[in-house]
Formats: C-alpha cells, sequence, structure tokens
C-alpha cells in the first residue's frame, strides 16, 4: 500500500500542537481548524471535568445548581447576622475593652481565613466537589476518623442551633405579642409560643432545597441587619446608663468570654461548602470565584453590623447587659419606658422573621442528611410525602428538646468548645492534607500553626466550662421554659 507523499503523517505527542498540526495539512482548511479548536477546547475542559455523584441530584443541597454569589450572600447574612450577635457585647464583661475588641478582631479575620480555605477545598484538583463539611472531613482524614471529628459537632451545630432558634423566636414572639396588645393580654404560654414558632418553621421548610430558599435568606438578612442596626443605634441615642461600671464581674465568668469566638464564626463552619455546592462549575469559571465573591460581600456587611453593636453595646450597658437575651434584653429593660412601642414592637418582629429564615439554613444539613440514607438505601430519589415527614419530624423533635431541656443555653460554652475545631482548626489541617503545601513553607507553618492553636483553645474553653459549671452552679429544670 503506498502512501500519498502529500499528506503527511504524524504521530500524536503530548507536546504537539494539535491545531498548528492540522493547519499545515491538506485537510487544514477553516471549517476543519474551528472544528479542531473546539475540540481541543472540549479536550482541556475534560481535564479537569467536574465529577459529580448522580446521588446528589436527589438531596436538597445539590439537588439544584443554580445558584450565585447572591444566593451566597444572602444565606451568609441571614445566618451569620443573628441572635449570636446579641450576645456579643456580653463578652466584653470579662473580657474588657482592649481584650474583647483584640479577641473580636481575631476571631472575626480567622474566621474569614478559613471561610477561604474551606471556598478553595470545595472543589478537589481531580473535579470531585465536596459540598457538605462531612465529606471533606472524611476525604482528608480517612472516612472512621472524619466521622469521629466532625459528624457530632456538625448535628450540634444544625440541630442545637435549630432548638435554640425556637426559643429565641417563640419567646420573642411573646414579647412583641405584649408589646402590641398589652402585658396582660397574652393568651398563650411560653411553650405554645414555641409552638407557633415551630410550626411556621415547618411550612417554610417545605421548600425543596437550599437555591429555593435564597428568597427567605434576603428577607433574613434584611431583618438582621435591620434590628442590629435599630438595636445599637438607639443604645447610642439613649446614652450610657447612670452608675455604669466597666470592671471585671467575677459572678459573670460562666465562659461567656468564650461566646466572641463562638458566636463570631463557628455556627458558619459548613456554610461555604453548601453553598458553593449548588453553583455550577466549569474550568473557565470554578465555584470558588463566584462563592468568595459572595463570603467578602456578606462579611463586610456582617462586620459593619458587629463591630458597632458589641463595641457600642458596651459602652451604653457595660456590665448590666442581661444574661439572657443579650442586647435585646438590654433595650426593653432598660428603654421600655423611653422608647417608643413602634420600635420595640418592630425590633422583635425582625429578630422572629431572621429566626425564622435562619431555621431553614441550619436544619438543611439534617434534611439532607436524612434524605442521604434513605437514598442511599434505596437507591432512588425520596418521596414528596417522606420529605415532609422528615422535615416535620425534625421540626417536632427540636420543639421537644426546646421544652425538655430549656436550660440547654446554659451548657453553650462547653458543647461550643468541643464543635469550635470545625470552625477554627480543622479547615487549616484539611488543607495541610489535601493540598500538601511544601514542608516548611509560609502556608504550611501558617495553617499548622492555627490548627494546633484551634485545638489548644478549644481544649481551654472546655475546661474553663466545666470548672464554672462546677464552681457556679447550673439552673436545670425539666419541661418549664421560663
Amino acid at each position: 500500500m503506498e502512501v500519498n507523499a502529500s499528506f503527511p503523517v504524524r504521530i500524536h505527542s503530548p507536546s504537539l500542537n494539535l491545531t498548528e498540526s492540522v493547519a499545515k495539512t491538506p485537510l487544514g482548511g477553516i471549517p476543519m481548524k474551528k472544528a479542531i479548536e473546539n475540540m481541543q477546547g472540549y479536550l482541556e475542559e475534560v481535564g479537569r471535568f467536574t465529577k459529580l455523584d448522580p446521588q446528589d441530584d436527589w438531596l436538597p443541597i445539590t439537588e439544584s445548581r443554580k445558584g450565585n454569589a447572591y444566593y451566597a450572600a444572602f444565606h451568609v447574612l441571614s445566618s451569620g447576622i443573628g441572635f449570636q450577635a446579641l450576645v456579643l457585647p456580653f463578652a466584653f464583661t470579662t473580657l474588657g475593652w482592649t481584650w474583647g475588641i483584640l479577641c473580636l478582631c481575631v476571631a472575626f479575620t480567622w474566621q474569614l481565613y478559613t471561610l477561604w480555605l474551606l471556598v478553595q477545598l470545595h472543589e478537589s484538583d481531580t473535579g470531585v466537589r465536596h459540598s457538605r463539611y462531612l465529606r471533606l472531613v472524611m476525604a482528608a482524614f480517612g472516612e472512621k476518623m472524619g466521622k469521629l471529628l466532625a459528624l457530632f459537632p456538625i448535628m450540634y451545630l444544625s440541630g442545637g442551633t435549630c432548638v435554640t432558634l425556637i426559643m429565641i423566636g417563640g419567646g420573642t414572639m411573646k414579647i412583641f405579642f405584649q408589646i402590641v396588645s398589652g402585658e396582660e393580654a397574652c393568651p398563650l404560654s411560653t411553650i405554645e409560643w414555641y409552638l407557633v414558632f415551630t410550626f411556621t418553621a415547618i411550612l417554610l421548610a417545605q421548600l425543596p432545597n437550599l437555591n429555593s430558599i435564597a428568597g427567605v435568606s434576603l428577607i433574613g438578612a434584611i431583618t438582621a441587619v435591620t434590628y442590629c442596626a435599630m438595636i445599637w443605634i438607639v443604645s447610642l441615642v439613649q446614652g450610657r446608663l447612670a452608675r455604669l461600671s466597666y470592671d471585671y464581674d467575677p459572678p459573670r465568668e460562666r465562659s461567656h468570654d468564650t461566646m466572641i469566638f463562638i458566636t463570631c464564626g463557628m455556627h458558619l463552619a459548613s456554610l461555604p461548602l453548601l453553598s458553593e455546592g449548588t453553583m455550577p462549575s466549569d474550568a473557565k469559571q470554578p465555584s470558588r470565584l463566584a462563592m468568595w465573591r459572595g463570603v467578602v460581600f456578606a462579611y463586610l456587611v456582617i462586620a459593619l453590623c458587629l463591630f458597632p453593636l458589641a463595641i457600642g453595646g458596651y459602652w451604653a450597658y457595660g456590665n448590666s447587659i442581661p444574661a439572657n437575651g443579650g442586647m435585646l434584653g438590654a433595650l426593653h429593660k432598660f428603654h421600655e419606658h423611653d422608647t417608643s412601642k413602634f420600635i420595640l414592637a418592630l425590633t422583635s418582629l425582625l429578630v422572629v422573621i431572621n429566626s425564622l429564615s435562619s431555621f431553614q439554613i441550619y436544619a438543611m444539613p439534617v434534611f439532607d442528611n436524612l434524605e442521604f440514607k434513605y437514598t442511599s438505601k434505596k437507591n432512588k430519589p425520596c418521596p414528596r410525602w417522606l420529605r415532609t415527614a422528615f422535615r416535620g419530624l425534625i421540626g417536632c423533635l427540636a420543639f421537644f428538646i426546646a421544652v425538655a431541656l430549656p436550660f440547654l443555653p446554659s451548657l453553650a460554652g462547653l458543647i461550643g468548645g468541643i464543635a469550635l475545631p470545625i470552625t477554627l482548626a480543622y479547615p487549616c489541617f484539611m488543607w495541610i492534607v489535601i493540598k500538601k503545601p511544601p514542608k516548611c513553607s509560609t502556608s504550611w507553618y501558617l495553617n499548622l500553626t492555627l490548627g494546633v492553636v484551634g485545638m489548644i483553645l478549644s481544649v481551654l474553653i472546655v475546661v474553663g466550662a466545666i470548672w464554672s459549671i462546677v464552681a457556679l452552679g447550673i439552673e436545670i429544670h425539666f419541661f418549664n421554659p421560663q
């Protein structure tokens, strides 16, 4: 068989430019050249092809991948500013001005850095997307060790926060009704208000997936920013209290100084992965770019809310900030008679709305985990009726715990210390294990140091919380919420 000498035969080589090779052949016309260019781009795309688990299409977190930077910002804002922010000034009663501001700045920066790590770790070099924090920990440390390290903290942060939101939201509903209708006109007990809040939250929870609640998160973000601004502005306008004290107050030592670290960021540990998992991703526009834009915008707004609220609140109330309710409690306690009822009622209503929207975000990992177990076993999507039953069950269980264990917030320092590493330590260790920066490099030293310090801080917080409980005691009462 003869070979036509006018047709050059070329052997494929990885270093060969396919377009140039075809251009030099008689077949290298414009149509063929464009076709080869398109094929070359396609092959480059396949080189970092995103590997999606088919099961993800059945689960509420990743069921829709039409998310964007705006949705991510809404979710972060709605959950990042809330009842946690209201207790920040209380931490200053034991830390004081200097240490309080310093710890707040360090915690805020540290949390923002670990969020950046999680955003970068979401999509691995092989194309696998880790849309859930537990999956990422298991990929880094192994399945057994990952579950041992992260399963309880993640479930506590999701379920425990939902329980707390029922307490906060239901109690604030009662306050709102009393302001509007009068102190003696409230027809429902605290437990009944918890039930009203839970029923409303369960109704909202019927929205199918994380992207579908973006509008709810937007409303939650607007309400959170609004009531934070209203509270610290009213506090500053009314001025400092008479006989104000900023001296160290030993009786308030019950681990509330650790709440700066716990509330400033820990509750957001898994949120970047959840939000980023709802976004499309390709070689030209990886999901981490849009996610990081959303996080930066959200954290800028969060900073504009947290710092004035923490510093302004401590300036206005000093050591007189109530242990329960924080800034919201101080507003009602000290300015009930010199502030209009409209402002007090509106503030309470905004807190309720934000609590309802935050409930949807924090409950989503629990909903997703239940459906994951079902789809793994049955190998088919969860039916609509069963999804509704799961979400109603989780809401009812959270309501039962809120009623049965009303002293649960008193253990926030203890359980929060246990959960603290998932925000401040694990992301740093996972970066070293997965990204493998050169040993003794700046990145290696930085993440190793932050990880070790985060673990030490967690141990100190747990020990301090146990010591406070033993030394000061804790009031335990079942089925009797105040």
